[in-house]
């Protein structure tokens, strides 16, 4: 991923220094358990680990000539360490040092998105508690509906991403499992507890199955659920975007001071954080769409995956953990106006308030379909003619025969519709 979106914390995990570290680390440990289990001679492990040096640059200048990253790095490896390079990667292949490497980093990654979707949850539920007394206008279709809470929008958020990170901790332990089963996975030179002590000593489960490789449809679920939970930073990035627009002006993600919205007018305050995200959704989706492809492969492996995670893996960790920070800086500094939201609460002279007129004229014994006619006639005058549409209730004839003008002013109060919506706090967790 490019410097502009790589956090620091993120992107360490997936350098060139932190791999080859973690192989070195794994093959240590495999030597470990080999030991224990009286494989290698007493001693073997401890000596190579005070010896073992690694080179980055030199493991690179190796690789012109070998063309293959294990290799070389168990060639630079076993400089260091004269007589013991016999043992190191016995028994092993490539794919039990790439993959178990390539979990581990999973593993850690998946640490700080953890962190980051708890800061981003507990600034959208500040902003649900803030807000919940807020009116607004809900829309479908973009169309004005009914009365809303601008709370609740925060309540949506909190909720689809409380649900998506259960998802991923729950799943994660299916997920993060390591593999140090040998060429084809049948362990043929040396007993499935070298892997089982590799594993816990990283945190991983020993995979149940694997071949030469990990299976890739663990990659491809996690990519579903990273999709996922990028989707959701879009969906309220998008409602930013059109809560932004001048037309609307409801809400604006912060613009800070000597920020410049545009290189010719100045008068600009764009949504660039909000649109970058939206943006960056569609790379993580993309990347989903490959990890699925992964799981296709020739018998028990071939390297047509090798490739491309090589860019996708990391590059939507590191994504997905700058999206979700720039959104927790969006909930955080955002900036609401409720003054425009009554405005437009207001607008069309209450003609969000048809549904709650047509329910009262059903109480009072008129049809529904008949009563549905009557109160959509009145709101069309309203929309073609001009006017109130409150003014057109309290001035008909149908209607104030069955309705008191008092009956007639309560429908038109907006307080009604925020009635229940404690319970639905009560339900997300926000109270």
């Amino acid at each position: 991923m490019i410097e502009r979106y790589t956090p620091e914390d993120i992107g360490v995990i997936f350098s060139e220094d932190s791999k080859f570290q973690r192989f070195l680390e794994i093959e240590l440990l495999v030597l470990e358990a080999q030991e224990k289990l009286k494989l290698i001679p007493s001693g073997t492990a401890q000596r190579v680990r005070s010896k073992a040096k690694i080179s980055i640059p030199q493991i690179k200048k190796i690789e012109e000539k070998t063309h293959h990253d294990i290799v070389s790095f168990v060639l630079n490896l076993s400089e260091s360490i004269g007589d013991d390079k016999q043992y190191v990667h016995q028994g092993l292949t490539s794919s039990d040092v790439l993959d178990t490497t390539l979990l581990w980093q999973l593993k850690d990654a998946l640490k700080i998105i953890f962190v980051d979707l708890e800061d981003l949850l507990r600034e959208a539920k500040k902003k649900a508690k803030k807000y919940k007394d807020t009116l607004c206008v809900a829309r479908t279709h973009g169309v004005h509906a009914e009365v809303y809470s601008f709370g609740l929008k925060f309540v949506f958020f909190y909720d689809e991403l409380k649900r998506e990170l259960d998802w991923l901790k729950n799943l994660s332990k299916d997920i993060l499992v390591g593999k140090i089963s040998g060429s084809v996975g049948t362990f043929a030179h040396f007993p499935p507890k070298v892997e089982e002590y590799v594993c816990k000593k990283l945190g991983l489960h020993a995979a149940s199955f694997s071949t030469q490789i990990v299976p890739r449809e663990r990659i491809a679920l996690l990519f579903s659920l990273f999709s996922l939970v990028a989707s959701s930073l879009e969906r309220f990035a998008t409602e930013v975007r059109h809560l932004q627009k001048t037309e609307t002006a409801e809400a604006e993600e912060p613009f800070y001071s000597g920020q410049k919205g545009s290189s010719s007018m100045p008068h600009k305050r764009n949504p660039i954080l909000c649109e970058r995200i939206c943006g960056l959704a569609r790379l993580v989706r993309g990347n989903m769409m490959t990890a699925f492809e992964n799981i296709n492969l020739w018998h028990e492996r071939d390297i047509s995956h090798s490739s491309n995670e090589r860019v996708i893996i990391p590059d939507n960790c590191i994504i997905l953990v700058y999206m979700i920070r720039k959104m927790a800086e969006v909930v955080k500094n955002m900036k609401a106006h409720p003054e425009a939201m009554m405005a437009h609460l207001n607008l069309g002279g209450g003609l969000i308030y048809s549904q709650r007129l047509l329910l009262e004229l059903t109480k009072k014994g008129v049809g529904r379909p008949k009563a549905y006619d009557l109160v959509q006639r009145l709101a069309l005058e309203a929309i073609n003619e001009g006017g109130s549409f409150q003014e057109k209730a309290r001035n008909n004839p149908e209607v104030r025969h069955l309705l008191s003008a008092k009956e007639i002013e309560e429908i038109f109060d907006p307080e009604y519709y925020l009635n229940n919506i404690g319970h639905i706090y009560k339900r997300v967790g926000i109270e």
